[in-house]
């Protein structure tokens, strides 16, 4: 987790404009550096960095002496830069990963290296030589990357969209920051004005694909054919190889763990792995939620079982109500539910990054959207449409459920790691027959608890546990965190304002009080960006007015039970 941050032809004196890069100075807190680039006075690179490998050499942007004409400044982490080094000979000149962007482009290009690249990432490569920039983004966007480019080719790139607004370009402010599309990479030619021109914009690696790297992975040919056994032994083994790599660190790893299906999978692989490599330090698990709510307990539940070091955090309804508005300066977002599901992550970060040494976080995100885990997929009208609604939330994921565990974590200087987003993993996934994917007996995600029922990995009642509304999950018995925060909105948003909440705000209106209120401080700190959010997550196939599942009648009938 690091922030980077790089202009292109700035009318402006950059001492004035490196200011905008120290709005991200929290995705970095061990080191920062500001770097002129050589024959082009007005471009530059800012890089905030949180060492995680290579303490020595990992400063960015990253430079080599075989390549004295290539700038590199990323953020990710490449899981497969040894196996590529072998594959392909490269000669390293340090420890860092990122490192194996600069020599696969120097073999084939940047089509090549975006594609053989597993991991998450974004990153800015300036080629001097041949007067090039490229931006790329991983598949699902986990590595956040905004962009500004001005009619009369100035660029902005930023891992936030706060370290753009503010910059100054031929006396106006900067207007339409966006954000880069994950699994793209765009071309753009470099003028002797430090002014660039897009070339092309590619996308190279579709979810549903094989990724190219397939080929030097770890795990290479795995059993063919579609009946169950294969399947879920092939789902187990993929799984298992995409926490294996991202192990790789030099910082402390810990995981989030909400006692859910997810986060408990992750946290149950993830400590049988650091014992098999002889981990020198216990795996430490941090829950969050309100007194003896029901995430906490069923945590409890599974660090107990998995042997883990576990901490728990506890927040009343005043801590979670005073985080609302640093929540939404961090996120960029209004979206309802993205706002109300990172509160608690919010707070269990910053708990992390106080308390502990933990700095790489494991985390279950990315798993209801694959495995098709919301409870309203139980109101599919076919396997075929469910199916594509899955791949529709993937595709998504960077607006809503990634971005919240990127901002939440990298607000508070911690990196997450998310294994359900693994490409190998999610493309075998999305390969099986639509019917195998769907919710059964009543139960969503039934095809990964049956796959993991043999393992011992979990306690039963753990792994068949259904799906809780975060806002329900972290709340206290005896009043939900959604109650809590409706009863301090509706003090809040007057029933005129939200009657006239059209006039206001014409893209995306807020139909509640809730989204009004969130809506009011978003435009405090981001006047005129809306169109960053397209669209309010929402469930599908049911009359929905609010995103929580618990409005949901199955959720209900469930709860009930």
């Amino acid at each position: 987790m690091c922030g980077i941050w790089a202009l292109f032809g700035s009318d402006e004196c950059l001492s004035v404009q490196c200011l905008s890069a120290m709005k991200i100075a929290h995705r970095g807190p061990d080191a920062f550096r500001f770097e002129n680039v050589n024959g082009f006075t007005n471009c530059c690179f800012g890089f905030h960095r949180l060492a995680v490998v290579d303490q020595l050499y990992g400063m960015q942007p990253i430079r080599v002496k075989r390549f004295p004409y290539l700038w590199l400044c990323y953020n990710g982490e490449i899981y497969n830069f040894k196996q590529l080094q072998k594959q392909f000979g490269f000669e390293y000149q340090t420890l860092v990963d990122g490192e194996v962007i600069l020599h696969l482009y120097n073999r084939g290009g940047i089509e090549q290296t975006a594609s053989m690249l597993d991991g998450v990432f974004s990153f800015i490569l300036l080629d001097t030589a041949n007067r090039k920039v490229f931006l790329a983004r991983d598949t699902y966007g986990v590595r956040p990357l905004f962009k500004v480019l001005t009619g009369d080719g100035f660029l902005g790139v930023c891992s936030e969209a706060k370290g753009l607004i503010n910059l100054k370009h031929s006396t106006s402010l900067c207007s339409k920051v966006e954000p880069f599309l994950p699994g793209h990479y765009e071309v753009l030619d470099l003028k002797p004005s430090g002014k660039v021109a897009s070339v092309e914009l590619v996308k190279f690696h579709s979810y549903k694909d094989e990724p190219l790297h397939a080929t030097c992975d770890t795990v290479e040919t795995l059993p063919s054919g579609f009946d169950l056994e294969t399947v879920k032994s092939n789902i187990r083994i993929l799984f298992e190889n995409a926490v294996r790599k991202r192990l790789m660190a030099h910082r402390r790893i810990g995981c989030l763990l909400s006692g859910g299906l997810d986060s408990s999978l992750v946290a149950a692989v993830l400590l049988k792995l650091m014992k098999e490599i002889n981990v020198s330090y216990p795996l430490q698990t941090f829950a969050i939620g309100m007194e003896n709510s029901p995430d906490l307990l069923a945590a409890r539940k599974v660090a107990a079982h998995i042997g883990s070091e576990h901490h728990e955090v506890i927040f009343n309804s005043e801590e979670g109500i005073q985080a609302i508005e640093e929540v939404i300066f961090s996120l960029e977002t209004y979206d309802i539910t993205t706002v109300r599901a990172s509160i608690g992550m919010y707070l269990v970060s910053k708990y992390i990054r106080k308390k502990t040494d933990s700095v790489v976080i494991f985390s279950g995100e990315g798993s209801d959207e694959l495995t098709q885990g919301y409870i309203y997929f139980h109101k599919a009208p076919s396997p075929e449409e469910a199916a594509e609604e899955s791949e529709r939330l993937l595709k998504e994921l960077y607006l809503f459920d990634v971005l919240r565990a990127d901002r939440t974590t990298a607000a508070h200087g911690l990196e997450l790691r998310v294994p359900f987003l693994d490409h190998r993993f999610t493309s075998y996934y999305l390969s099986l027959p639509a019917e195998l994917r769907i919710p059964k007996n009543g139960i969503e995600k039934y095809l990964l608890r049956q796959s993991f029922e043999d393992s011992n990995l979990l306690p039963k009642e753990i792994l068949w546990r259904p799906k809780e509304a975060f806002s329900d999950g972290i709340a206290s018995v005896k009043k939900s965190w959604f109650s809590i925060l409706q009863d301090y909105i509706d003090q809040q948003v007057d029933d005129l304002l939200l009657e006239k909440a059209a006039e206001k705000y014409p893209f995306n209106p807020p139909r509640t009080k809730e989204s009004y209120y969130y809506r009011q401080i978003f435009e405090k700190h981001y006047p005129g960006r809306s169109n960053w959010l397209p669209h309010y997550w929402m469930p599908r196939w049911v009359k929905a007015t609010d995103p929580s599942a618990r409005t949901l009648k199955h959720y209900k009938s469930a709860a009930q039970e």
